[in-house]
């Protein structure tokens, strides 16, 4: 990994920092340099798959372990320079600002609706004490940062209940990585890495935030029925009633193409719920020809194949928009899919969307799905916008 280290300058901003370390005690001593002698309320790190995960925990508990910490393993990171990877991005909360509340769900197979939300009306509450205690305004804005482990087929439940729990209180957050493995990801909890794990920053702050989320493509006039399905594993055997990667070459126009993951970015699957369009991506193509989805799927749904749209034009009045609707951004915390940015490479976008993510402050991880307020979602950039 190349050795640079980044961050930002003002005492008043969020503390961000990029190492590209690849020694972990080094990458963490880089990054207390950089939060210098600011004060934090609590802390994100996103970093490479590469990292060795035990030791780097234990470097960022005998750093950090006084906050609330989280984070995740990453399919790429985005970084103060962009698009980056084999790096480590620290995101830290000026406590004159902000309180942090954590909690952690394990054993996701056994997760029990009722008790998750009880846990995490109790976590609001337990909060709400804490920001009376630091003399917060009376309503203070409040978000809820929501990690979860990328393959654990989890997402959609564990994001309705903690949505339903937190009210009006907006959830945003993204899956954990692997690089493009697809083998086992990390959450990052306090001094610890697990797996089969998701966990919940409850965020408050004296400045305003916005959450949001958007999807590059709109719904194609060709449609797709999924006529044969397991919802379990979320793969899918037949599309209107023919195999299911051939039916879906064939109706994206590209018979005879290989099948791969720019394939399935360039062409992604979308859905129409909620009185809008949403990406239900194909996550691979398995050798009985059945395809293998990074979402719930199910029998009967009727699926469009998306089409590009003018991305880094959208991109740009999606940021003026939140930033007059703010005031200013200090930084935005981001989720961005991983075939957002693959894509972005086959269509020769890369340099473009990395560069006007590092103008507009965009900084996080790239993600296996992402999650706004009550729903698991693909291929979108959700995130978090932090104001002045």
């Amino acid at each position: 990994m190349e050795e640079r280290l980044a961050q930002t300058g003002l005492a008043d901003d969020l503390a961000v920092v990029t190492s590209h370390r690849s020694d972990p005690a080094a990458a963490v001593a880089e990054v207390v340099a950089g939060v210098g002698r600011r004060t934090l309320a609590g802390g994100l790190m996103f970093c490479s798959h590469r990292y060795p995960r035990e030791p780097l925990a234990r470097a960022l508990a005998g750093r950090f372990g006084g906050i609330p910490l989280i984070g995740c393993t990453s399919a790429g990171e985005l970084s103060q320079r962009g698009y980056d990877e084999d790096s480590l991005v620290f995101i830290g909360f000026p406590a004159a600002d902000f309180r942090m509340a954590l909690h952690c769900f394990d054993d996701l197979d056994r997760f029990d609706p009722v008790i998750g939300r009880e846990a995490i009306r109790q976590l609001a509450t337990g909060l709400a004490e804490v920001e009376l205690e630091g003399g917060f305004a009376p309503r203070p804005s409040r978000a809820a940062i929501f990690l979860v482990d990328g393959l654990s087929h989890r997402e959609e439940l564990l994001a309705m209940t903690v949505q339903e729990a937190l009210g009006e209180t907006p959830l945003v957050g993204g899956s954990s990585g692997d690089g493009m493995r697809f083998h086992e990801t990390g959450i990052l909890v306090g001094d610890r890495f697990l797996r089969d794990a998701a966990v919940v920053a409850l965020l408050s702050s004296r400045r305003p935030m916005q959450a949001f989320t958007a999807n590059h493509y709109l719904p194609g006039a060709e449609k797709m029925v999924v006529t044969a399905a397991d919802p379990a594993a979320r793969v899918v055997h037949q599309i209107n009633a023919r195999p299911a990667a051939d039916e879906y070459l064939r109706l994206a126009g590209r018979t005879g193409e290989q099948l791969d993951a720019a394939f399935f970015a360039a062409h992604p699957p979308m859905v129409r719920a909620g009185g809008g369009y949403h990406v239900r991506s194909i996550q691979s193509v398995n050798p009985d020809g059945s395809l293998t989805f990074y979402c719930a799927i199910d029998n009967g749904i009727v699926l469009s194949i998306g089409e590009p749209v003018d991305r880094v034009s959208q991109l740009e009045r999606l940021f003026d928009g939140i930033e007059a609707g703010l005031g200013g951004i200090d930084h935005v915390i981001g989720f961005d899919c991983v075939l957002n940015r693959i894509d972005a490479e086959r269509r020769q976008l890369q340099r473009a969307v990395s560069d006007l993510y590092a103008r507009r402050g965009v900084v996080g991880f790239n993600t296996y799905g992402e999650q706004f307020r009550a729903a698991h979602i693909n291929q979108t950039l959700s995130g978090l916008a932090i104001g002045r």
